[in-house]
């Protein structure tokens, strides 16, 4: 069974940096594309970040300069070191595996999901 168990987050003063991590599990080789989204109560998933096996990472406008994902392939993991935090960035953070042939940052295109970490950034 393909499992994503996240791990990070957490509280920090606006201008700050938190790391999230994400390992995957159960897979017999390594997903096409693993990425990050962002839910706030009452609102739908918003994609932060996604990376292919071996490509560079795309990013939502809201976070580009402040984000990086990276990602080691072989090791069905990822990294979302995140600068810069303002209360706009605070949300549950999901994250998201797939097969389909480009990545996107749309949730129909991931269909594993992990249970989601907190981020809280204060003013």
């Amino acid at each position: 069974q393909v499992r994503l168990a996240e791990s990070g987050g957490g509280s920090v003063q606006a201008g700050g940096s938190l790391s999230l991590s994400c390992a995957a599990s159960g897979y017999s080789g390594n997903p096409a594309c693993m990425a990050w989204f962002r839910q706030i109560p009452g609102k739908g998933r918003e994609g932060v970040a996604t990376i292919p096996r071996y490509t560079s990472p795309t990013y939502a406008e809201s976070v580009k300069g402040r984000f990086t994902l990276s990602r080691e392939t072989d090791k069905n993991r990822m990294s979302l070191q995140m600068n810069s935090l303002t209360p706009e960035d605070t949300a549950m953070y999901f994250c998201a595996s797939g097969d389909r042939a480009i990545c996107t940052l749309h949730t129909d295109n991931y269909n594993t999901w992990g249970q989601g970490t907190q981020v809280t950034v204060s003013s």
